[in-house]
């Protein structure tokens, strides 16, 4: 039998944390389920504890943190992640999971966006939020991902051990959508229901603030995940730039055989070579995250090997 893990970061949740691990002890008796409490202050680690959990300390503040430190140090075959604000029924996790059981992912996500959550979520800069993320991402990365920052997942032992967290907060939803699909990660979505949270518990996410943290994420690993066109881009607004600024110096030289627009020429040019460098850059880096991602395989590659190794020892 695989071994399944259910994983409920947690900060200050002691109003939904026991329904969430009992439903999912209902649902999934044989689950070990880990809270890991994200320097609460009020009862949430005391209650998941009574509740049946297996509760740690994440004393780093942020959900990046958390998921860092949940990677690390479980083992399992199947890890289920979800909140602990009670929005995602244990029931539908479990069906996201099946498909990590059943190897036709190795992440799979809970699609909230096609099922309730633009009726249920109250908040309407979060439902223009989740769509600006969803188009850029699928745009930029040429995908047809629905929910890019659901927080009901589920992943195999490969992309868990794999996987390089580098954000420290909410954006870290973004960050394994975007790895998943550069690193060519099957990826499987299934609708699930979502409900908002109940009256007395409150959001953590800040909507302005963890907004920008997302766009600067999703700016920054698209530089690093796809240089040559980041930097292509860039290249091509400076050439036409550069260009529309010579287009007078130019047109005054063939008037008057005279180039008096000096300033004029000077930033263009400076333009147009910025537009170069921009290129040469964009190039470079191409080739190093080409081979970033050779040695990213071979990894992957020695991760399974040992897997199969300490299978047999066992």
């Amino acid at each position: 039998m695989k071994k399944i893990a259910v994983l409920i970061p947690c900060y200050n949740e002691e109003l939904t944390i026991r329904a969430v691990v009992e439903d999912f002890k209902n649902v999934i008796p044989e689950a070990d389920i880990y809270v890991y409490d994200n320097n609460s202050n009020d009862d949430t680690a005391k209650i998941a504890k009574e509740a049946g959990a297996i509760v740690v300390p994440e004393y780093r503040q942020g959900k990046g943190h958390v998921v860092r430190s949940m990677f690390r140090d479980i083992e399992a075959d199947c890890y289920i992640m979800v909140d602990g604000d009670d929005t995602y029924p244990a029931k539908d996790a479990y069906n996201v999971a099946k498909l990590v059981l059943e190897n036709k992912a190795d992440m799979a996500i809970g699609d909230r966006l096609s099922s309730t959550y633009f009726r249920e979520n109250k908040r309407p800069f979060h439902n223009t939020g989740n769509k600006l993320v969803r188009t850029l991402i699928n745009k930029i990365f040429k995908s047809e991902v629905k929910d890019i920052m659901t927080g009901c997942r589920a992943f195999n032992r490969k992309f868990v051990k794999s996987f390089p967290v580098l954000s420290n907060g909410f954006e870290i939803e973004t960050e394994m959508s975007i790895h998943a699909l550069d690193k060519r990660f099957l990826i499987a979505e299934i609708p699930i229901a979502y409900r908002d949270r109940p009256e007395g518990s409150e959001s953590k996410l800040n909507t302005f603030q963890d907004g920008y943290r997302v766009l600067k994420t999703i700016l920054k690993l698209y530089k690093d995940y796809k240089p040559l066109s980041f930097f292509g881009l860039i290249a091509l607004l400076l050439f036409l730039l550069g260009s529309v600024m010579m287009i007078p110096v130019l047109s005054g030289y063939f008037k008057t055989g005279l180039v008096v627009k000096f300033p004029t020429l000077i930033v263009a040019i400076g333009l147009l070579t910025s537009s170069l460098v921009s290129l040469a850059c964009g190039l470079m880096l191409d080739t190093v995250k080409k081979h970033s991602d050779q040695f990213y395989e071979l990894a992957l590659n020695m991760l399974e090997m040992n897997k199969d190794n300490s299978m047999r020892g066992r």
